[in-house]
């Protein structure tokens, strides 16, 4: 029997907080699960690259985010026409999930889902994620006062939006 290393500790401590990202950045369930997937593979086959001492989170959140920013890419190069994912996905779909989550939060996830995705990667990493400016800054390559501007915008919109 193997024993885990640091790394793989940390990787998967870190399976919640990608998964919440995942669905912020994708908006949907399936591509969220997909895209968490693919960025724990890429770190795996990558992490060689990781240097011990940075932030393991911060490397993470990147690889996602350059997947995705890949996943839209190669969507929107498609010129195939297909049934929208949102119609195939109400197939046989069992009504009480949804019923039995909380009014809140559901009012919550529709706001974010509305905010530009400039504005809903910046609010999930900073006030669901608990980064930093700097931080957050840093991971998504933007000046720090793009960051804080995209926060206020992101922030002030759910409050509106949520009637708070």
């Amino acid at each position: 029997m193997s024993s885990s290393t640091p790394f793989d500790s940390a990787l998967i401590e870190m399976l919640p907080r990608l998964r919440r990202f995942a669905h912020a950045l994708s908006q949907n369930g399936t591509d969220a699960d997909d895209l968490a997937q693919a960025t724990i593979e890429r770190a795996l086959r990558s992490r060689d690259q990781w240097q011990a001492g940075t932030r393991l989170e911060s490397w993470l959140y990147r690889i996602m985010r350059n997947l995705w920013i890949d996943t839209v890419r190669s969507r929107t190069r498609r010129q195939k026409v297909e049934v929208p994912a949102e119609e195939a996905e109400g197939i046989g779909e069992d009504p009480r999930e949804s019923v039995e989550a909380s009014f809140e939060l559901q009012r919550m996830m529709a706001a974010m889902e509305r905010l530009p995705a400039e504005q809903r990667e910046i609010v999930s990493l900073i006030l669901i994620e608990g980064f930093g400016y700097r931080e957050t800054a840093e991971m998504l390559g933007l000046p720090i006062g793009t960051v804080s501007s995209r926060l206020v915008r992101g922030r002030t919109a759910l409050l509106d939006m949520v009637g708070i």
